[in-house]
């Protein structure tokens, strides 16, 4: 594990986004919340923000972080699909950038489990960091 004693506690941001691709049927389901496995749009949302907390269970090497926030929003992306974010914040001597990235494949991954045995074709896709504050290397901002 990379030793960051040494490194100043200051406040830590970071967004990240992926995408799960679907019909418009199956996402019609999902948005109306007529699932058979119940709500997918909350269980996503739930399902990220616990993962964020285990990251450092599940990446080898990475700090455990007392995080302060996580937010998971799910949002209809036109007629292809969801559109996943997660913000995770925490004051501390390492980024967050794995949390929030964790959070979002998660909640990715529980919508799909939640609907694959109406659409197997689902696709989840554009996992990546879109903003990190805070920390020696500063602000980071992806091009859209």
């Amino acid at each position: 594990m990379v030793d960051v004693s040494a490194k100043a506690a200051t406040e830590r941001v970071a967004i990240a986004e992926g995408y799960v691709r679907m019909r418009p049927a199956t996402l019609a389901l999902v948005l109306k919340g007529n699932a058979k496995k119940g709500d997918v749009l909350g269980a996503a949302r739930l399902a990220g923000i616990m993962a964020a907390k285990r990251t450092h269970e599940l990446i080898p090497l990475c700090h455990p972080l007392a995080l302060t926030k996580v937010t998971v929003d799910l949002a209809k992306d036109g007629t292809r699909g969801l559109r996943i974010e997660a913000m995770a914040k925490v004051t501390g001597q390492t980024g967050v950038e794995m949390e929030a990235l964790t959070a979002v494949s998660v909640a990715c991954l529980t919508v799909y489990d939640m609907v694959k045995a109406v659409e197997r074709t689902m696709r989840i896709e554009g996992i990546r960091l879109i903003e990190k504050s805070g920390g020696r290397s500063g602000h980071y901002r992806a091009r859209r």
